[in-house]
């Protein structure tokens, strides 16, 4: 068993331009949690950030954009004193496909805001929950074509399509059905439920393989 989780963190950026675009999918997954746990977000300027709690675990929206997430994280963290093996941080993932979930503590990131939490705590010894929102050279590929930087860019700030929408959303589900083992620190037990494919997804990425595939 690991520590119990003090501390949920939802990554995005805030304004209603961003919503629901894939890079903040952290913020969606955070938003249906404290809908599940019927906690509500006030913003507390002194953490940077929408904070509501619930029972023993706090939630965390920071406000900060996402390239200065650490601002918001270090602050709370060290003003009630939680350790980094008590932290879960919610970020979009696009090396995972729309409905992948990965659950992982420490190792390395491109995520920029999870950068600046290890930055800000000095170390990358937190639980990190990586929601799937797909690559853009998988859109490339389908146009027929590579992605400048600027594409990308454009990519993650999105909304996604109805088809990926529905694959996120439904991940979502899976990770707050999971939640009771992941606040009470059975990891072990989490993962495993959150790494086992559903059908669906698993069949998509067969096909998907298999065009791959030289005939």
């Amino acid at each position: 068993m690991s520590a119990p989780i003090r501390l949920v963190v939802g990554l995005g950026n805030p304004g209603r331009e961003y919503e629901r675009t894939r890079h903040n999918a952290g913020f969606w997954w955070l938003d249906e949690l404290a809908r599940e746990l019927g906690a509500s977000f006030a913003k507390e300027s002194k953490f940077h950030g929408d904070v509501a709690k619930a029972g023993s675990v706090w939630l965390l929206k920071p406000l900060t954009f996402m390239n200065r997430s650490g601002q918001s994280v270090g602050a709370l963290a060290k003003f009630y004193q939680i350790t980094p093996e008590e932290i879960l941080v919610a970020h979009d993932e696009m090396d995972l496909p729309p409905g992948g979930l990965k659950m992982k503590t420490g190792g390395a990131a491109g995520s920029n805001g999870v950068k600046d939490i290890v930055s800000h705590l000095g170390t990358r010894d937190f639980w990190r929950m990586r929601i799937g929102i797909g690559h853009p050279r998988d859109m490339a590929a389908k146009l027929g074509g590579d992605m400048s930087r600027a594409e990308v860019v454009d990519y993650v700030l999105h909304r996604p399509d109805k088809a990926d929408e529905r694959e996120i959303e439904d991940a979502m589900r899976r990770a707050s059905d999971v939640w009771p083992l992941i606040a009470k620190g059975d990891m072990e037990a989490a993962m495993l439920k959150l790494h086992t494919k559903p059908p669906k997804l698993e069949q998509a990425e067969q096909r998907k393989q298999e065009k791959k595939e030289p005939k």
